[in-house]
């Protein structure tokens, strides 16, 4: 196992366990707000369904996973859980650490949970598209190269077929398929946000 694959396992499964096990106990001690645990849930099920199921298993015109990587990796992460690891990164991790991110940014105003804030979703969406974009260079650069085409997917409509690279960092490339899942997905989570916060009245 090189120090570059130690790195990637620790990060995957530290970024998608701490969330699983602190959401539910911040929820328990009264921390957070009610909210976060629906929107926690339901953040998974959307990255799981709007992408990471699809590039796992490359279900259309692309590769699963265990093909793209190393084999070391596919050893300390199945690709039968690679799928749940990664969405559970994403709800915990990016959805809420963003969440998160945008409230302290704009003052700890729990307003902009209940009504659309212009800034608080650019924070929003920089910190998703930030992490993504640091994701594909250095965490995952290997399986997203190009050459190694991801699967179509609800949230990566443009599939394999229009997937221009946006710049090259090094040797590393960013593609459009690799950053438009979360392109569209902080605006909806944004929105669903607002959504849930006014039907519940929290926080």
């Amino acid at each position: 196992m090189s120090p570059e694959e130690f790195r990637v396992i620790c990060v995957v499964y530290l970024s998608s366990m701490v969330p699983l096990f602190l959401v539910p106990y911040l929820l328990y001690r009264g921390t957070v707000p009610r909210w976060v645990g629906a929107i926690y849930a339901a953040s998974f099920l959307a990255c799981a369904v709007g992408w990471e199921l699809w590039f796992t298993y490359g279900w259309v015109a692309g590769d699963p996973v265990d093909l793209r990587r190393a084999a070391t990796l596919n050893t300390w992460i199945p690709i039968h859980i690679n799928w749940l690891l990664n969405s559970l990164a994403d709800a915990g991790t990016v959805c809420l650490g963003g969440l998160w991110l945008m409230w302290r940014c704009t003052g700890r105003n729990n307003g902009v949970f209940r009504h659309w804030h212009w800034g608080a979703f650019a924070v929003l969406l920089a910190w998703c598209l930030g992490q993504n974009i640091l994701v594909e260079m250095f965490l995952y650069h290997d399986q997203l190269a190009e050459g190694k085409p991801l699967s179509w997917a609800p949230l990566a409509p443009t599939g394999s077929w229009y997937n221009p690279t946006l710049f090259h960092f090094r040797d590393r490339t960013i593609t459009l398929q690799g950053q438009v899942s979360w392109l569209l997905m902080a605006p909806l989570l944004y929105a669903g946000v607002i959504r849930y916060c006014r039907h519940t009245a929290s926080p």
